[in-house]
């Protein structure tokens, strides 16, 4: 079976790893701050913030900023249940925002069109919005920092999909066009003129995944990056039970240099040694990897672009995908046949995602099938199919043509 996403782990890696293992710390050590600083170096963020998972990244990033009972977040329905839950998780309420149906992320219009609703009707407003940035592509950062400017909402970008990739504002996008949509193609080390994703210019907190199927791994893993000194503390502070050792932040001077405080209800979201050893060493490989990533996707493009019953995410030229997904749209109707044909070719193609809105849990919520329809149009035809480093030439040769296969027979 060729899966739709799989890690690739050198010996390099694999030397990291055991080093940590055969040094004084297991976790709790030296490697955790170096793996943030390095992170925080690559995307240009001033702090960074390892956790056990995105999952627990964006749960106390709503924290940090202040989310709780009585207060709204909206979000992409198009993404993994995460991206909601973590509001739930603090008391706070969720909602929705369509996508767009070109490229799948979060649509402006659709904001803009809910928050002017919302307000004329005297409804609840988000505190915190949640932009998804789908498949590896930023949603339009510049617009939704400037309705959050507007109507007084902070933002998160959900990042999970998407280190290594890159955006720029609509208005500079306008500019040199072309050149960028050269750099997208070849993703050279002259991207890096670029502002990566992950530098907060738009937002409060932007949430990386470091799961074996993503742009990088640690296994399991999560960082949270902001220009924020304030944030990137009270996010530290509730990855470890809320505990703080440093006497500045405590109530009372310090007993001895056994004393630490508990200043909040925290929790264990704090990532091993061990494993950031192995995202520190997997992050030296970011541009092979999305380099690599980016040539399999124009592959794919050249393959399908034009075929009247397969259609692609389209990437705006403000954006650079760092391409953790590779979607394709199948007729609605020809969908689940496709979908089974090449699961029985031996190709582990998958589903992203269900909306998550029409999970039954948030079903019990009062959400409604209708409620998001371009979301829900895109799940039946969505189909995710193989990208990753160690996909070979001829593998993909071989998915391309089951996929034709697939179409035309159904």
């Amino acid at each position: 079976m060729i899966p739709y996403g799989r890690q690739s782990i050198s010996e390099d890696d694999i030397a990291a790893v055991v080093a940590v293992l055969r040094s004084e710390f297991l976790t709790q050590g030296p490697v955790v701050p170096q793996f943030e600083a390095a992170v925080a170096g690559v995307v240009g963020a001033a702090h960074a913030v390892a956790v056990n998972s995105a999952t627990s990244a964006l749960h106390v990033a709503c924290l940090a900023l202040d989310v709780g009972p009585g207060d709204t977040v909206w979000t992409s329905p198009n993404s993994f249940v995460a991206s909601a839950n973590c509001a739930l998780y603090c008391g706070a309420n969720v909602d929705f925002v369509d996508i767009d149906a070109d490229t799948l992320c979060m649509s402006v219009e659709a904001l803009a069109i809910k928050l002017s609703h919302h307000k004329r009707a005297g409804q609840a407003l988000p505190k915190v919005v949640i932009p998804v940035h789908f498949g590896g592509q930023s949603c339009d950062m510049a617009a939704i920092h400037a309705l959050g400017l507007e109507y007084g909402f902070k933002i998160i970008e959900d990042a999970s999909h998407a280190i290594g990739g890159y955006y720029q504002s609509t208005s500079a996008a306008s500019q040199a066009e072309s050149a960028r949509r050269e750099r997208v193609q070849t993703r050279t080390s002259s991207q890096q003129a670029f502002p990566p994703i992950g530098n907060c210019h738009f937002s409060d907190i932007c949430v990386f995944s470091f799961h074996p199927v993503k742009i990088i791994t640690t296994g399991e893993g999560g960082m949270a990056v902001t220009q924020s000194a304030a944030l990137a503390e009270r996010m530290r502070q509730l990855r470890s039970h809320g505990i703080t050792r440093e006497p500045s932040q405590m109530t009372e001077p310090t007993h001895g240099p056994w004393y630490y405080q508990m200043r909040s209800l925290g929790f264990n979201y704090r990532l091993t040694d061990i494993a950031a050893a192995l995202g520190l060493q997997q992050l030296q490989r970011l541009e092979d990897f999305v380099r690599t990533r980016l040539a399999i996707a124009k592959r794919y493009d050249e393959a399908f672009q034009g075929l009247s019953r397969i259609s692609l995410q389209t990437v705006p030229p403000y954006t650079g995908s760092s391409r953790h997904l590779y979607v394709v749209r199948v007729p609605a109707e020809k969908h689940a046949d496709v979908f089974s044909q090449l699961r029985a070719d031996g190709i582990g193609v998958n589903l992203h995602y269900i909306p998550i809105h029409l999970q039954p849990y948030y079903r019990a919520l009062g959400f409604k099938p209708g409620d998001f329809p371009i979301a829900e149009h895109y799940y039946r035809e969505a189909v995710s199919l193989p990208i990753f480093f160690d996909l070979t030439e001829a593998q993909q040769a071989f998915v391309i043509r089951s996929v034709l296969d697939a179409v035309a027979k159904h």
